[in-house]
Formats: structure tokens, C-alpha cells, sequence
């Protein structure tokens, strides 16, 4: 591990109010400033004692398709779009407030999340924030889905995913590389939405969840395309799947500097990744204990 640069925490509150896609709640956010070395910590507000639940990867449960976090009896869903607002925008430190489990899918982006951190204002802190710095290759997965963690050169991280749905269907595969920094991340990735297929959409809603949600919230598509949504990027769904890739990533809670590959990975193989990082960075193990 090693100094890089300074942490960061928020100026002032910010707050963000939407429904939970999963179970339709309503759910408020409020961000709060932080002290050095706190690093993201979830507070329930709406249960007992408020516990708090801090966002490292030592609390990630594999759920699927999104990224859960549980500390004690409470448990904090859905944070991939929060956490990758606050790891795009390199906010280190910060409280976030929530007041039920699943966070809310604003229009299917990190945008909403964005600009609230943004309105609120950045404020850089005495500590260093530590990184750890690619040396030897990581991989995990196999030939259907797989993450590499690889030595770069540049300062900057170096995320590349590869999307692949097979020839002839809506999505099809997308390729994109980033070199990431705050102002490539708010311009290339935070305004890209969540997506699925239109059977995968329908299958939910069967099975009772997504009641409030519709394909104007997020990119459902159909044999044509997007269901009554436009694309703000052609490639928009490799871009979301680098913004997932972001957020995940800052469960290290560290910067990581080096070359990510990943090809047609998700939440379960980046969580992989992040451990198997702090591994080789010789992180402690032990857990902090739930507030």
C-alpha cells in the first residue's frame, strides 16, 4: 500500500430520495461528511439503535444481480450506484444515511447520486488515501465470465469491459476501455442506466418485485431495442456494466492503480477480485465490529 493522494470527504449534506426497484419502497438518502480514515459507512435510521454498516467487501453477501452488504442483523442492498458515485467522484469518507435496506434506482443511473455529491461539494482532508498498486496479474473465472487485475503504467486506473449477449439480439457485444478519473467518470459512465432483457423484466414482475418500476426507469429491451427509453449512449450497456465495475471496486477501500479486464463479469466475480486484492496487499482479515 501506498500514498497517492489526499482523502476526501463531502462539504455539506446531500440528500437523494427515489424507490427501491426491487421492492418498491420509498427510500431516502442523505450523505454526510465524514472524518479521515472513516471510510463509507451505511447508518439505518429506520432500525433500532441505528446501526452502522461499513461498506468494505468484508461484508458483501453474494446476492444476485446487485451488491448486498450485511453487518450483525442489518443489511444494506442494492449499493452499487451509491458506491460508485462516491468511488468515481473519490469521496473516501462519508456517513450515508438511509432510512430503508434496498437503495433507490433513481432512472436507472448514478447521476441523481452524482449530482447531489457535487451540489454538497468536495473537501480534501489531511490523511493519505492509500492505494495499492497492480504488480503481478490476478484472474479469477473461467472461459464464460472472468476479471484480471494487471500492471499498468498509468496513475490512473485502467477499466476495459467486455459485453457479450451473442449475435443478432438487441444488445449484442460492446467493448469499451477507460482511463478513470472524476471528469472521464461523470461524463462516460455515471449517466448510464441499469439494463435487461425484456423475459428478464417479466420474470420479476411474476415474482412480485419491480411493482413500481417501469421501462422508463430503466432500459428493458425488447427484440427492437429499448422499450419506450432512448439510449444516451450506443454502447450505453457496456458503460453501465464499468459503472458497476466502479462501485464494486470501492468496497477495496483503498484506490486500486492498474489494469481491470473483465469479460462479461458481475458483481459476484468483482467482489472476487476486490478480495483477492487485499489479499495480496496482506489486509487484515479480522472485521470491525458492527455499530
Amino acid at each position: 500500500m501506498v500514498p497517492l493522494r489526499k482523502q476526501q470527504t463531502i462539504a455539506g449534506a446531500a440528500v437523494v430520495e427515489g424507490i427501491g426497484y426491487w421492492t418498491g419502497r420509498d427510500v431516502r438518502v442523505e450523505f454526510r461528511p465524514a472524518p479521515p480514515e472513516t471510510g463509507i459507512v451505511f447508518v439505518r435510521e429506520d432500525l433500532p439503535g441505528r446501526p452502522q454498516i461499513p461498506a468494505t467487501v468484508a461484508y458483501c453477501t453474494d446476492t444476485p444481480l446487485r451488491t448486498t452488504l450485511r453487518c450483525g442483523g442489518a443489511g444494506v442492498d442494492m449499493i452499487e450506484h451509491v458506491m460508485a458515485a462516491l468511488a468515481g467522484l473519490r469521496i473516501d469518507n462519508c456517513f450515508v444515511h438511509v432510512d430503508e435496506q434496498e437503495m433507490p434506482g433513481c432512472d436507472g443511473s448514478c447521476l441523481p447520486l452524482v449530482e447531489a455529491l457535487l451540489a454538497a461539494g468536495i473537501v480534501p482532508q489531511e490523511a493519505d488515501r492509500k492505494a495499492w498498486l497492480v504488480r503481478e496479474p490476478i484472474r479469477l473465472g473461467g472461459d464464460d465470465a472472468w476479471i484480471e487485475a494487471r500492471p499498468c503504467c498509468s496513475r490512473e486506473p485502467v477499466l476495459q469491459y467486455e459485453l457479450d449477449y451473442g449475435p443478432g439480439g438487441p444488445i449484442g457485444r460492446q467493448k469499451l476501455e477507460v482511463v478513470l478519473s472524476p471528469e472521464v467518470f461523470c461524463r462516460e459512465l455515471a449517466p448510464s442506466r441499469t439494463f435487461l432483457l425484456e423475459e428478464e423484466a417479466l420474470a420479476l414482475k411474476v415474482r412480485g418485485l419491480g411493482r413500481r418500476t417501469t421501462c422508463r426507469d430503466l432500459l428493458v429491451f425488447g427484440p427492437g431495442g429499448p422499450i419506450d427509453n432512448p439510449l444516451r449512449f450506443p454502447d450505453e450497456c457496456v458503460r453501465h456494466k464499468l459503472l458497476d465495475m466502479v462501485g464494486d471496486l470501492g468496497l477495496a477501500g483503498c484506490d486500486v492503480v492498474g489494469r481491470i479486464v473483465a469479460y462479461r463479469s458481475g458483481h459476484r466475480l468483482n467482489a472476487g477480485l476486490v478480495r483477492a486484492i487485499l489479499a495480496a496487499a496482506g489486509a487484515p482479515k479480522r472485521l470491525k465490529r458492527c455499530a
